[in-house]
């Protein structure tokens, strides 16, 4: 069965919001005497119901009733200062010039608000190349739930064997695996230390292959 469709994880995947948000917390941790470890956030790195909340756990170390409106305005200035001359990620953007020029569907199935996605792909001007867009509004679970993988196959109205998603974190592999696509890792410096060894294929970056050269290896995978 031939590839139809690209799903793509959003955040450290197509854009490096992740590693930018990680800086600004540390920084705002830092302002208040203390130290942001980087185990702690890979926690909740992938998903939007991870076990660490940086608020809850920034107020027991100093003891401070904080205010969750004013950190999160904090985050959001510190991560704007962070990524004024901001990209897209290596070879995003020849990846969804090829797949339309293959006529592949495509779609992105994040566990970020709506909101958040569409800002950055309306940013960088590349969110005409998308015909779904999945985010955690429309879903009562994210990732590593499978639910927002299952709808954004809906919606495009392709099978899991058409499909291949791209994912940077352990719970979008394990999301991707359960709704039973091929999944390619393509981590980022955050989460390059994270076990990926549950997806079917992993690279560097988008530009250690073209798309082209990654559907012809699944393929012949497949076929053997």
């Amino acid at each position: 069965m031939r590839i139809r469709a690209l799903v793509f994880d959003f955040d450290g995947l197509l854009v490096d919001t992740e590693g930018p948000i990680f800086a600004a917390w540390q920084r705002i941790y830092r302002e208040r005497g203390q130290e942001l470890p980087r185990e702690r956030w890979l926690t909740i790195i992938g998903t939007a119901s991870g076990p660490f909340d940086p608020l809850l756990d920034l107020g027991q170390r100093t003891g401070q009733q904080l205010d969750r409106e004013e950190l999160d305005d904090l985050e959001r200035l510190y991560y704007k200062e962070a990524t004024s001359m901001q990209q897209l990620l290596p070879g995003v953007e020849k990846y969804l010039a090829d797949a339309r020029r293959l006529g592949l569907k495509m779609a992105i199935a994040s566990s970020s608000g709506s909101t958040w996605v569409m800002e950055h792909l309306e940013r960088f001007g590349i969110h005409e190349h998308f015909d779904a867009i999945v985010s955690r509004e429309d879903v009562t679970r994210t990732k590593p739930d499978p639910e927002l993988y299952r709808m954004a196959l809906q919606r495009l109205s392709v099978s899991p064997r058409e499909t291949i998603a791209f994912e940077d974190s352990t719970y979008g592999i394990r999301a991707a695996k359960a709704a039973e696509l091929f999944c390619v890792a393509v981590p980022n410096p955050l989460t390059a230390d994270l076990d990926l060894s549950e997806a079917d294929l992993r690279l560097p970056s988008l530009e250690a292959a073209s798309l082209s050269e990654l559907i012809g290896r699944i393929e012949s995978v497949r076929a053997q």
